[in-house]
This record gives C-alpha cells, structure tokens and sequence, in this order.
C-alpha cells in the first residue's frame, strides 16, 4: 500500500457522512454494525501503515543526522589537519605540511558531500513530515467518527426497544377490547340499579301488606267497639 493510498483512505474515512449512510440502509442498525466494524478493522490497518510510514521518517532523519554529524566532524579534522600543515610549514617542512594540507582537502571532500546528502534529504523528510502528520489527524478523526458510530448505534438500539416495548403495550391493550371498555361498566351498572329498583320494589309490596294488615285489625276494632256500645244501650 502507498502512502497516497493510505492518505486518501483515511481521509475518505474520516469524512463519512454517518447521516448519509443511515438515510440509505433498509437496516440501520445492521449498517452500523458492518460499519464499526469496517472501521475498526480500517484503523488497524492504517494504523500499521502510518507506523511503517513514521519508522522510514525516523530512518531517513537518523541518516540526515548522521550526515550532518559528518559534515562537522570533517570539517573539524579539515581544520586539525591545515592547522598541523601550517605549522610544519612554519617550521621549514614543507614536505610533510603539504601531507596534512592534502588531508585537510581530503576531509573537507568528505564534509562536502556528507552535506549535500545532508541537503539532499531534507525536502524529502519535510515532505515525509507532512504526510506523517496528516495520516495522524486521518487516524484521530477515523478514531472519532468510530465513537460516533458507536455512540449512534446504542442511541438507535435503545430507541428501537424503547418503539417495541411501546408497540407491544399498545397491542396488548388492543387485545383485550377494541371498544370502548367504560360501555361493559355501564352496562354492569346498569344491572346492579335494576337489581336495586327489584329490591325497593319488593320493600315497597311488603310494606304495602303490612299496612292492610293493621287496617283489618283497625276495622275489627271498630267493629267490637260498636257491638260493645250496642249492649249497652240494650242493658239501659
């Protein structure tokens, strides 16, 4: 996989419209779930490539180091090295100063070309560099959008039970009666009131008895008052 690869899929990935997506699947929950899992399996995979990408970058500025500790350890010996001619030659050996004169022209060779390969690294590890930090943003924000995945598919599962349970209630209370159940309480009612009326009704036929009762004995008591009286105007 190349790091332009890399990049764009991370980037693709991080800017995923979760929305979007949503809008399109016949089965949220299942698209959430093929996608966490799509994105974790992605983030593994970008995550071992942006590592391989940062271990080139640390090689390649470990060996720019190097040049550049070259390049002045060279020129250090380049300065050594003159020094040393001079001061042969100021003392009359001319032969031996122009030995370390060719030394110091052999080091300074050396500093020259460990800094043009010092130079010549530099805009690559400033464009490594680059791609390094953007493959890390990609990874932060696919880490993200992950939790956002995931912290969406609980908000919907939660929701869809919360819509069953609902759903289930009010196919239950359908269940029962599809009418108006306060029509049997009327009707229940309206039993116990006849049964009420029945028993005032017989309450009433008793009392009735009982009055004609006590009238026949009123009508008797009369009568005996009368046959009383009678027998006594005939003992006058």
């Amino acid at each position: 996989m190349t790091k332009q690869t890399i990049l764009g899929r991370v980037t693709q990935l991080a800017k995923a419209n979760i929305n979007a997506l949503l809008d399109q699947a016949e089965d949220p929950q299942k698209m959430l779930d093929q996608l966490i899992r799509e994105y974790t399996a992605n983030i593994s995979e970008a995550e071992q490539a942006v590592a391989t990408t940062i271990g080139n970058l640390r090689l390649m500025e470990q060996d720019h180091q190097e040049d550049v500790d070259a390049a002045k350890e060279w020129g250090g010996k380049a300065l050594a090295a003159s020094r040393k001619a001079d001061e042969l030659r100021a003392a009359g050996s001319a032969a031996e100063a122009d030995k370390f004169d060719n030394l110091a022209k052999v080091a300074l060779g050396r500093q020259l070309r460990s800094e043009k390969e010092a130079r010549v690294a530099e805009p690559t590890i400033a464009s490594q560099t680059e791609v390094v930090d953007r493959l890390k943003s990609g990874l932060d924000q696919m880490k993200t959008k992950l939790s956002e995945l995931k912290a969406k598919r609980d908000e919907l599962v939660a929701r869809a039970k919360s819509a069953e349970a609902q759903n289930r209630m009010m196919d239950s209370v359908k269940s029962i009666d599809v009418l108006d159940p306060t029509s049997e309480l009327s009707r229940f009612e309206d039993k116990v009131r006849r049964e009420e009326a029945k028993a005032l009704g017989k309450q009433e036929l008793a009392a009735s008895s009982l009055d004609a009762q006590f009238e026949q004995l009123d009508s008797l008591g009369d009568s005996a008052e009368v046959e009383a009286r009678l027998a006594a105007l005939k003992a006058a």
